[in-house]
């Protein structure tokens, strides 16, 4: 593909110079910036009586040639890396979340597509690459090794036993400080001698052996640097590398990041700022201080956030205790045996992913911050049609809903650009999902996007309406109307797309006439050009509900909310098919796709809407076919696939079926089949002998859980809807959020609640439900009921 103009034309200029101020509403600024001296604790923050659930262990480092399935990640929520935690050769990968090719991306190709390459529509790339030689503890000549990943104050820790002398690294990424950080110790009659080497992966020019500046075509600059300390011996530059020898202490700080910033209207840039001048002076000013201090101001962040949620799913047989992380997969899978402590570990995982890759910058996409290469798959973009949803799903339901700002804001930062190109490309007679009505309005995505403001692949119509809508959930936890008036652009311009595009028909069976989706494509399913699609149909019906409901609790737009909530009235909704008895997925009796097909398009209203409920309120013959229909789809798929799935039948209360595609998902990937691998990242079949990590699953699975533990809507409370046999013996969950403006703790015994906790964080009134018994709860805010008697 040829390259696209990295900067927007005078047109696109002027409309986004127009918009420029939303920038200001945004909650979080995702930039490398100075910032102020963090505050540093003077002791270390109290630590809580460990839990196996917090805490990971292997037994061999990682493989430099494999890093992406075994290098333990790290991350401060804008910087990543990944570890080899080798004795004789540290590596680390670090990856900026704004270090992306590429720009605008706003020429259509011949078929009205936006073009789809790393030049044009750009790519995540790493940042640089950091080693730490120490030529005589090759690991053949070592004994005991052990690395561990402390999730409860995320640090990763390396030990092993040299010439008699325990050897000890601690690895951590701080966000006070911007930058990662390795400390190397040592037993007491131990020393360190080796090199450290920092070297970017676009062959940039070291500034020195301590930093380095470039930039790529498109106008993004970006720059890393490092600084290298000890005690007892010495450290010296010489030549490309840093020196060390004889020391007994040695620590080793690196910071990097670009230019990037959210504004259109300056093309995500700040000319101002110089990231390797930027990247020296953090590495400087943390070095000023001990690794101790680095490491309490760390924790003293991280922790707080982390413990936000903690989770007993029971206890582990002692054998299964005794095993390593890799090992424990590898039993749990042979045998079939549940590991509810493994289980819970891998929730409190994903959540320690979350924290580390989701803070103060953009928003994750397919492999979040961990990169092993500059050629991702996929680009490493923002898939709309389920993935960038996936990876948010958690945040909300696993007490981190912090974590969903950098989704927010994105979406903020990217919409001027976004309602640009749809007003000025969508209506392109080339683009086969035009609008047949002739008219444009508001905003939609294609169905994938990057950090410039652009599109990829091909236009996603209805992705504007799923964006939208896991925005105003974020609400429905929050209950915040300041971000609730923040987000109110989106979902208002989404409603004006889908007013120009919606087109009349008669609806077979019925007569009626009825509001439907234009052409389009069920993701990535069937044929290119149906009308009525299930996926569009539902989303939109979300969509005008969450904006009418947005603007009477902002006060705003009263005469649009009924203009809105009369095309919703009129909208048609699926039926089920009598030919196959499931949910229509294409407004046709007839399957056009393939039945086990990855993507649940067709059940949106199932999860993650809440339309179709088993409880009742929505019409038999809707249930049944949804769950035939997800019956059809199979139990076996990639690792997003089968969170999807679970998460479905969460909702369909089948505690078994939700299991064991959580069980499928634990399985061990080998050889780069469907699974979790060594370092629990879920890989991605792509082909024989190919594993491509993606990191949705990571999240879409522990949301799957949450949701067999409990289900809620605005105004509903269920507890223990999916309860699996494997953890129903006991257990517990505190912190949990759900919609209406609560958090909830919860105990359980036999299958059973024993003690539940709510407290308002924002809600009034919420009625709790178990075993079809129902009472309801009115609390002001932030006051607090418990709950020990769940018999009527």
């Amino acid at each position: 593909m040829n390259a696209r103009p990295d900067h927007p034309s005078r047109r696109t200029a002027l409309s986004l110079a127009a918009t420029a101020g939303l920038t200001a509403a945004l909650g979080g600024l995702p930039a490398f910036t100075a910032s102020a001296a963090p505050v540093r604790p003077t002791a270390d923050t109290p630590q809580a009586a460990a839990t196996a659930a917090d805490q990971l262990w292997w037994q061999a480092p990682g493989d430099e040639h494999s890093m992406i399935e075994q290098g333990l990640p790290v991350g401060n929520g804008r910087l990543g890396a990944l570890a080899s935690n080798d004795p004789g050769r540290e590596l680390l990968l670090v990856t900026d979340a704004t270090l992306w090719t590429g720009g605008l991306n706003d020429t259509l190709d011949s078929d009205g597509q936006f073009p789809y390459g790393r030049d044009d529509f750009g790519s995540l790339t790493l940042l640089a690459r950091l080693t730490v030689d120490i030529p005589d503890h090759d690991l053949s000549a070592v004994t005991g090794y052990r690395r561990t990943l402390d999730l409860d104050r995320a640090v990763v820790t390396t030990s092993y036993v040299h010439a008699g002398i325990t050897y000890r690294r601690q690895l951590f990424a701080s966000r006070p400080d911007d930058a990662i950080v390795l400390h190397f110790t040592q037993s007491g009659a131990g020393r360190y001698t080796g090199s450290v080497t920092l070297a970017g992966s676009h062959g940039e020019k070291l500034t020195g052996a301590e930093s380095f500046g470039a930039s790529f075509p498109n106008g993004l600059r970006y720059g890393a640097a490092i600084n290298a300390y000890g005690t007892g011996g010495r450290v010296r530059v010489s030549g490309p590398t840093i020196e060390f020898a004889g020391c007994t202490d040695l620590t080793v700080v690196l910071s990097g990041g670009t230019n990037y910033a959210p504004d259109a209207a300056h093309h995500y840039r700040d000319p101002a700022l110089d990231p390797e001048k930027l990247a020296r002076a953090k590495v400087t000013s943390a070095a000023h201080h001990s690794a101790a201090t680095l490491l309490r101001t760390h924790v003293a962040d991280y922790q707080p956030l982390f413990r936000q949620l903690r989770l007993s799913l029971g206890r582990s047989s002692t054998g299964q205790r005794a095993l390593d992380t890799w090992s424990r997969l590898r039993s749990r899978y042979e045998s079939d045996t549940p590991d509810p402590e493994l289980e819970a570990a891998y929730l409190q995982y994903s959540r320690y992913l979350m924290i580390s890759g989701s803070r103060g910058s953009l928003p994750m996409g397919l492999q979040g911050v961990w990169l092993d290469g500059n050629d991702p798959d996929w680009m490493g973009d923002y898939h709309t049609d389920i993935n960038l949803q996936m990876n948010y799903w958690m945040a909300d339901r696993a007490g981190l809903s912090q974590c969903f700002d950098a989704f927010a804001d994105y979406c903020l930062a990217q919409l001027p650009s976004w309602t640009e190109l749809t007003n000025r490309l969508f209506g392109d007679p080339r683009n086969r999902y035009r609008n047949s009505t002739g008219k444009t309005a508001g905003w939609t995505v294609a169905i994938s996007t990057n950090p410039h403001g652009g599109g990829g692949w091909w236009w996603h119509p209805a992705g504007n309406a799923w964006l939208a809508n896991s925005l105003f959930e974020h609400y429905e936890y929050t209950r915040s109307r300041e971000y609730l008036a923040k987000i109110h652009p989106l979902l208002k311009g989404a409603c004006e797309f889908w007013e120009a595009r919606l087109i009349t028909t008669t609806e077979p069976g019925t007569g009626r006439e009825v509001l439907i989706a234009d052409s389009d494509w069920s993701p990535e399913h069937g044929p290119l050009d149906a009308r009525g699609i299930t996926y569009a149909q539902e989303l939109v019906w979300a969509l005008f509900g969450n904006y009418a409901e947005a603007a009477r609790v902002l006060g705003r737009d009263s005469a649009h909310a009924r203009t809105i909530r009369g095309l919703r009235d009129r909208l048609h909704l699926p039926q089920v098919s009598p030919t196959t008895g499931w949910l229509e997925e294409w407004m046709s009796p007839e399957n056009l796709g393939e039945t086990t097909h990855r993507h649940l398009s067709p059940l949106v209203g199932l999860f993650p809407g809440d339309r179709i409920r088993p409880d009742g309120s929505t019409p038999e013959d809707i249930v049944a076919g949804a769950t035939a229909l997800l019956t059809a789809r199979g139990m076996d798929s990639f690792g997003w696939a089968n969170a999807w799935r679970a998460l479905c039948w969460a909702r369909l209360k089948n505690a078994d079926k939700a299991y064991r595609l959580i069980a499928t998902n634990l399985r061990p990937s080998v050889g780069g089949v469907n699974g979790t691998a060594f370092n629990l990242f879920d890989i991605y079949e792509a082909g024989p002998g190919r594993g491509i990590f993606q990191i949705d699953a990571n999240f879409g699975t522990p949301a799957a859980m949450i949701e067999m533990l409990v289900y809620s809507r605005p105004g509903h409370l269920e507890l223990l809807p999916a309860l699996p046999s494997a953890w129903a013996d006991s257990g517990s969950v505190e912190g949990v959020p759900v919609r209406g403006g609560f958090v909830v703790d919860l105990a359980w015994r036999n299958g059973r609640p024993t003690r539940l906790r709510v407290t308002s964080t924002g809600g009034r009134t919420t009625a709790v439900v178990f075993d079809g018994r129902s009472r309801t709860v009115t609390l002001e805010h932030d006051e607090t009921v418990t709950i020990q008697d769940f018999t009527r």
